[in-house]
């Protein structure tokens, strides 16, 4: 998987090396992190683009993120298009959870799908709730989803 930073710059390194590092320079200036993994995606004609952020939040002094688009042709009914966002934010939250154990980061996974049942993606809600809480991640859901709603829907072109 291609990682980048928000200004474009390639990850040269595994995303785990990279977030290693990064937990390190950045708790070692003294910052308390927090991070959040969120998908968004949008379809354009036959196309399909996800993409999945890690926001790694300092406490009181911003944050940064690091973003992986992906493009497919395979189509979704809306509800399966919101639980593969999730199964790509739990994929990555998985692959890094142990190191946020190790440095003692606290780690959320979000989640852009409506909590108002008059929103279509309310439908996949409690299926992605039960699957991010099932694995033993902490869960957010819109409005409070901000890494898949903000960061990650600004990253789908």
């Amino acid at each position: 998987m291609n990682w980048r930073r928000f200004n474009g710059e390639q990850l040269r390194l595994p995303i785990k090396e990279e977030v290693r590092r990064a937990i390190v320079r950045e708790t070692g200036k003294g910052y308390h992190l927090k991070v959040c993994i969120g998908t968004d995606s949008q379809v354009k004609g036959a196309e399909t683009e996800f993409a999945t952020v890690i926001v790694f939040l300092r406490e009181k002094h911003g944050g940064f993120m690091f973003i992986h688009n992906e493009k497919t042709l395979q189509q979704f009914s809306i509800k399966e298009r919101m639980l593969v966002e999730v199964a790509r934010s739990i994929e990555t939250a998985y692959e890094l959870c142990d190191l946020f154990t190790e440095y003692d980061v606290d780690m959320e996974v979000h989640a852009d799908i409506n909590t108002n049942p008059h929103f279509k993606s309310n439908e996949a809600l409690r299926e992605a709730m039960g699957y991010i809480l099932g694995m033993g991640f902490a869960f957010k859901a819109k409005p409070d989803a901000f890494a898949s709603s903000c960061c990650a829907d600004k990253m789908v072109n």
